[in-house]
């Protein structure tokens, strides 16, 4: 089975490629923007106080938010999953250039932070974070707690990759209870072994495709990576696609029919597995109960 019919999104994407007034906040690496597979008219780029356009694309940042902004947002038809290109991507880049190659780009809370507030200012609707939280300095925690508090506040709905160490816990990020985490599996559905697992990543999170996933490279070629950051976006694609279909449905209503259906919860640290044709019919139900109210 392919990744995008093991979660439910080729039926989902067979009936929209998402609205350009349903704008995702991709918080990552520079992209890589005159990429001819890129839906360009539709992007948007915030430049960072360090970082913007990608200036070296053989770097690791440039080449980890283009991969990502791929599986989010190539054109169909192209080597990526191309979940949703009909909507606006608002680019933050976050990650300098200079980071080394290899594992989850970093960034200092009080950094993303900043990212995330620039993201809601621009009217962002879903938030896409791939990034491991570096040792915070004093205060810097409350930072980001109050940035995603306003997410929350502003029904701006946040995913995040839950990491690739393999550790058993939760960081400032993943247990934030607005937050919705998200752990790799492979293609049968079951989680890898370097994806971070927890009590608040099984409660509020979801497990989606992270095993040689195939997008657009930044240099030459594609690219096929695996871990947290390629799950990401499949969930935060999803989220746009059910948003783009029901665009009167609130955020609570997103998020409960993107976390409920499916296998449920358990007590486990383990999340279920993202459906999001069966969040489509949960959002269809919840739409159709209102109008006949």
């Amino acid at each position: 089975m392919t990744a995008l019919g093991l979660v439910g999104l080729a039926a989902l994407m067979e009936r929209t490629s998402g609205r350009p007034d349903l704008t995702i906040g991709l918080i990552d690496g520079p992209i890589a923007a005159q990429h001819p597979d890129l839906a360009r008219e539709r992007l948007r780029v915030i430049p960072s106080s360090s970082q913007g356009a990608c200036t070296r694309a053989s770097s690791a940042a440039c080449r980890h938010g283009t991969f990502v902004a791929g599986i989010l947002f190539a054109r169909r038809g192209s080597v990526a999953p191309a979940i949703c290109p009909g909507c606006t991507l608002l680019a933050r880049p976050i990650f300098a250039e200079t980071a080394a190659a290899g594992g989850m780009p970093s960034a200092m809370p009080v950094e993303l932070a900043r990212a995330i507030l620039d993201c809601l200012d621009a009217g962002a609707r879903v938030l896409n974070v791939s990034a491991a939280i570096e040792r915070p300095g004093p205060g810097s925690e409350r930072a980001l707690d109050d940035a995603l508090g306003q997410a929350a506040a502003r029904g701006v709905i946040v995913i995040v990759a839950a990491g690739n160490q393999g550790t058993l816990g939760s960081t400032p990020l993943t247990r934030h209870p607005w937050v919705v985490p998200v752990v790799a599996c492979d293609r049968q559905g079951r989680p890898t072994r370097h994806s971070n697992l927890g009590g608040s990543i099984g409660r509020r999170g979801l497990a989606a495709p992270g095993e040689e996933i195939t997008s657009l490279g930044s240099a030459n070629g594609p690219l096929t990576l695996s871990g947290t950051s390629a799950a990401a976006p499949f969930v935060t694609g999803a989220v746009a696609l059910l948003w783009s279909e029901f665009p009167a449905a609130s955020a609570a209503d997103v998020r409960l029919a993107l976390t409920q259906p499916g296998a449920g919860r358990r007590c486990t640290v383990v999340p279920p597995l993202l459906d999001a044709w069966a969040s489509y019919q949960v959002l269809g139900g919840i739409a159709a109960g209102r109008r006949t109210a």
